[in-house]
């Protein structure tokens, strides 16, 4: 057994070599085992060195869900390269940011069948300099499994992967977190899970994956799942609840909108969810009445987790934790609430999160002035608003930059977004700001009906008015079927922007 003095991705290949003859990954008819999932990383890795992939290099990954794409991530880890997830998606001009930042070759697994059959990678010109080379899976699997313990050619302070944020106030920013933050992680070791996620673990016999591994949520909770003892489970559509039912799902990660969908699902004709133990809430707050919703429909199944590209799980509310928190962050993480001066503030009272994780990210990826923005004197500014109460239960309230300028006044969004769908009639309210002759900015609402209900827009109007006043009142309120998604799913809010001189409400 490796310590967690040894390089990362020691620790993962542990866990593949205990779990031997057991299934830890299902592709369709598939099952791969712990032994096998291993022998594809050692042949993976003996590829990238063939091809002259080492420590230090640019490795980008494009890639779906499959076993052989766990094992390339891996592989990556083992030979010492800079793994850059590649999310589905993007658009030429943000797959040139992405691949012009030092990649040295790009790993592509587009396969549809048992013979991993790759598709032609087209690569958007980047530059005067050359496109980085294309790796296919089928090319690193052709070397040769010697059946010993890889390698591990990880340098501490090299940075071991760039994970991009969403990019939904910009282009995407590129998280470097290094082998050591790598291995201070504690996702892969038992003795380290904090309580919340001990009780998750517990429900991760069989977890759903889809879209793309180069998700650092999906990723994440794919190595806890290994180390619970769990199998990846390919869901390919990842349609809910069919995929649940269909694949006797135990968990999968959820977003608030899916989360809603499924609610209603399951109000109209309820399917099968008795195997169902786990629904790992990510990419956006969930509202403290939704959640309620959900819990008394779906049962104790919702786990909210609350954390960031830049830092990881900062904490993770049970079904049991008191609503609207996020729980409790773990003893190994810091968090300091601020004020704007940067003053702590007492329990109650709202500031700015700063928080230390042991696998923080040291900054973004050739952009010093940004870095220099967000990680200060080792804490990582996360330009998230919220409070502690007296049992040190953590609340989110806004964001920082997610704010309206109406007459030289701030106004958050998250408050009239929330307040909006306090209505029964509403399911879903974002708000986004947009520019005013007499106001210098305005705030414009979009909200998604619930089930069976026509909001009063008017209404909605002065129930913001009564709860915070008139200048966070929208100026206009459109109702639509769903937010536009951006690539990871999240609501894109710039598309929502762009949306506003059409506007009727």
């Amino acid at each position: 057994m490796r310590t967690s003095a040894e390089p990362y991705p020691g620790v993962v290949l542990d866990l593949l070599a205990a779990a031997g003859d057991r299934p830890v990954f299902e592709h369709g008819a598939r099952a791969v085992t712990g032994a096998q999932l291993l022998g594809l990383v050692r042949r993976m890795a003996a590829g990238l060195r063939a091809a002259a992939v080492g420590p230090g290099d640019g490795l980008a990954m494009l890639l779906g869900v499959s076993p052989e794409a766990f094992a390339a991530i891996i592989a990556g880890y083992v030979v010492g390269a800079r793994v850059v997830g590649v999310r589905p998606g993007l658009s030429d001009g943000q797959l040139r940011h992405v691949l012009g930042q030092d990649i040295a070759a790009v790993v592509t697994d587009t396969a549809t069948g048992p013979e991993h059959t790759p598709r032609t990678l087209t690569m958007p010109a980047i530059g005067p300099e050359p496109a980085p080379r294309t790796l296919t899976v089928r090319e690193l699997l052709a070397a040769p499994d010697d059946g010993g313990p890889p390698q591990l050619s990880g340098r501490p302070h090299d940075v071991a992967r760039l994970v991009h944020t969403s990019g939904s106030t910009g282009t995407p920013k590129a998280c470097a977190q290094t082998y050591a933050a790598m291995n201070a992680a504690w996702t892969a070791r038992p003795q380290a899970w904090p309580p919340a996620i001990r009780e998750l673990a517990s429900r991760l016999r069989r977890y759903l994956v889809f879209g793309t591994l180069s998700s650092q949520v999906m990723m994440e909770y794919g190595v806890l799942t290994l180390a619970a003892g769990g199998t990846m489970v390919v869901a390919d559509p990842p349609a809910f609840p069919d995929a649940i039912v269909r694949h006797r799902a135990t968990a999968t990660v959820i977003t608030v909108p899916r989360l809603y969908g499924l609610v209603a699902a399951q109000r109209a004709d309820p399917a099968d969810l008795s195997s169902l133990r786990a629904l790992m809430v990510s990419g956006s707050p969930l509202a403290a009445a939704r959640l309620r919703e959900a819990l008394d429909v779906l049962g104790p199944v919702v786990f909210q987790g609350y954390g960031q590209t830049e830092t990881g799980t900062i904490s993770m509310a049970t079904p049991w934790d008191v609503p609207p928190s996020v729980g409790f962050p773990p003893d190994v993480i810091d968090v300091v609430i601020r004020d704007a001066d940067g003053r702590p503030v007492p329990p109650g009272v709202d500031g700015e999160l700063y928080v230390r994780t042991p696998a923080q990210a040291i900054g973004y990826w050739a952009e010093p002035a940004e870095s220099a923005q967000v990680f200060v004197d080792g804490w990582v500014r996360t330009r998230d608003l919220g409070h502690f109460d007296e049992d040190g239960r953590l609340y989110l309230v806004g964001r920082t930059r997610d704010v309206v300028i109406v007459n030289a006044n701030l106004y958050y969004a998250g408050p009239i977004e929330r307040v909006l769908a306090t209505s029964p009639d509403v399911a879903e309210a974002y708000v986004v700001g947009a520019p005013d002759e007499d106001t210098g900015e305005a705030v414009h609402a979009f909200v998604v009906p619930a089930a069976g209900r026509a909001p009063d827009l008017g209404e909605l109007r002065r129930l913001v008015g009564e709860q915070l006043g008139a200048a966070c009142v929208p100026a206009t309120i459109t109702v639509i079927e769903e937010a536009p998604p951006a690539p990871n799913g999240k609501p894109d809010k710039r598309l929502l922007m762009a949306a506003i001189p059409r506007a009727k409400g």
